[in-house]
């Protein structure tokens, strides 16, 4: 029994200083999205992803990418795509989590799903990133971090969307509703030391414009785990996405 009473006791001292020791901050965020596919054939296309990203109002920026990819549409239910992702992760917050503005560039592979219920359409996006991410070290000649070398990581994002249609127009979708989640899970042998990287709970309204133009304003709750779980991010966040599509294979 003493045994016991002393297990369970050095068990609850660990649990409290590892909760203890981790650093958490928060942060409201203001990101500007944009997403353009392309059709070049019938099956193929070619999407454009970039955004910008602010971290306490405008005050501090946060990050941006750029994202092609090249999407081939299997069904009409089911499109794989591969792509780049180039990132650039500024200084931020209290406490930062990068000493310096950090790169770092993705090779991935996605598949999504999409299916309708009634008004409701669901989403399931999974994507396989490769990581190549910039590893920060002080300088000791200069006193000045700066990015050493990259490292290999592996994460794997599964997002579920909902959109609900709220208004129509010659029975097209006009105002929709979107409600979701996003996991970011690290895998592989160099995962870090916690299984979640980022999760994301979205909620938000979207707006066809026509076919070919579409605006979305969304809050996000994002949480972050740095690569150590010493350092734990809570940032409520609006997005406002214009995302455009368009089919090139078609003559006026």
């Amino acid at each position: 029994m003493k045994n016991k009473i002393v297990l369970i006791f050095a068990l609850v001292v660990l649990f409290s200083i590892k909760s203890f020791s981790q650093l958490k901050s928060q942060n409201n965020d203001i990101w500007f999205h944009y997403v353009g596919k392309n059709m070049i054939s019938e099956k193929t296309s070619f999407t454009l992803e970039a955004t910008m990203r602010y971290a306490n109002g405008f005050s501090e920026k946060q990050q941006w990418f750029i994202r092609p990819s090249f999407d081939y549409k299997f069904t009409s239910k089911f499109t794989g795509s591969l792509g780049f992702t180039h990132y650039e992760t500024y200084s931020y917050g209290d406490p930062a989590m990068n000493k310096i503005t950090s790169p770092e560039n993705h090779i991935w592979i996605q598949g999504v799903y999409t299916h309708s219920i009634g008004d409701f359409k669901f989403i399931h996006r999974l994507r396989d990133e490769n990581r190549f991410v910039g590893i920060t070290k002080l300088n000791i000649t200069s006193g000045d971090f700066e990015i050493d070398h990259y490292e290999y990581r592996n994460r794997v994002r599964y997002m579920f969307l909902a959109n609900y249609a709220l208004t129509k127009v010659d029975d097209k979708t006009k105002l929709f509703a979107v409600a979701g989640d996003e996991m970011f899970l690290n895998i592989g042998s160099n995962a870090g030391k916690t299984l979640f990287n980022q999760n994301r709970i979205i909620a938000g309204l979207g707006y066809n414009i026509n076919s070919n133009h579409q605006l979305q304003l969304n809050y996000i709750h994002q949480n972050i785990w740095n690569f150590s779980n010493t350092i734990q991010e809570s940032n409520p966040t609006v997005r406002v996405s214009y995302i455009t599509n368009f089919d090139w294979t078609k003559k006026e």
